[in-house]
């Protein structure tokens, strides 16, 4: 396969404007006949509106104007990718979402998994032991196999996903034909930020284990310590969320990664397969610059 440069601009709903070949189109600009519109996507983890305070105090200081957070104006994003990629930013304060055109497309989760297999676990035992804390914690900080294979199969191997694709939400996401391969999970970019959403409003873990579980997400260390926080300074990057997938799978000899990256204001995903010339570096590199060409616009 040629190395070709992806230009990755968001979908347009109903008709579409012919652009040339090498255009990079940015979130959030109209255009007549088809408006690139975060709305698009509307419905998923959006922050609670406020309500009226006492005597119908809207939050406005009483001049009427909407209190609605402003539509983020996202820049173009471009990646250099030798095969498929696709990504996503859900606004947590409207609960929309922007990303490539092909941010419903499928590919697999890898570890990403694993903070599912732990919430669902979390949220569905009242009083877990410390040992199984303890197996969660390696679960996420170290991202361990073990662990995974035991929670999976302790939530009810694909029924645990099952309820994930429920609880969350997902529209393009599903367990993978055969039970045991928790890795192979299908999600597409669009579907792991409303799982990010999902995770930090405390749907996924619950009241009790939410705030537990992000710490262990934010305390990510060694290997899968990579993707669009790696961007931030250190004492933001300390307050994001995250999970990474990554494996060079036999089958088709690709390297797929899934990156995850969870803040109080945005979720961000990216997924990637490429082939295995590449090493695994080039995806960590991929799946940062996204962050990198994005960061100018988050709130």
């Amino acid at each position: 396969m040629d190395k070709h440069r992806r230009s990755l601009a968001l979908r347009l709903p109903g008709a579409i404007i012919p652009l040339m070949a090498t255009t990079v189109c940015a979130v959030g600009l109209l255009i007549t006949g088809g408006a690139m519109q975060w709305a698009l996507h509307t419905g998923t983890g959006a922050a609670p509106a406020t309500a009226p305070g006492p005597g119908g105090d809207r939050g406005d200081g009483g001049t009427g104007a909407s209190a609605t957070p402003v539509r983020l104006q996202l820049p173009p994003v471009t990646l250099d990718v030798d095969g498929f990629s696709s990504w996503a930013l859900l606004d947590r304060r409207t609960g929309e979402i922007a990303g490539s055109s092909n941010l419903d497309a499928p590919s697999d989760t890898m570890s990403l998994i694993k903070v599912w297999l732990a919430a669902d676990f979390l949220r569905r035992t009242e009083y877990p032991d410390q040992r199984s804390l303890n197996r969660l914690i390696i679960m996420i900080r170290d991202s361990d196999n073990k662990a995974a294979y035991e929670f999976y199969e302790r939530n009810g191997g694909r029924e645990g996903i099952e309820r994930m694709v429920e609880l969350c939400g997902l529209t393009e996401s599903e367990p993978y034909r055969i039970d045991g391969y928790w890795s192979n999970t299908v999600v597409s970019a669009r579907d792991v930020v409303r799982l990010g959403a999902c995770l930090a409003d405390g749907r996924a873990a619950g009241p009790h284990w939410t705030d537990w579980l992000l710490t262990q997400m934010r305390l990510v260390r060694g290997v899968g310590d990579f993707g669009p926080r790696a961007v931030f300074p250190p004492e933001v990057a300390s307050t994001i969320a995250i999970k990474n997938g990554w494996l060079l799978r036999a089958e088709d000899k690709l390297w797929h990664l899934a990156c995850l990256a969870v803040t109080d204001k945005w979720a961000m995903s990216v997924l990637l397969r490429y082939p295995s010339r590449y090493g695994f570096d080039h995806g960590r590199e991929l799946c940062a610059s996204v962050a990198e060409q994005l960061k100018p616009a988050l709130p």
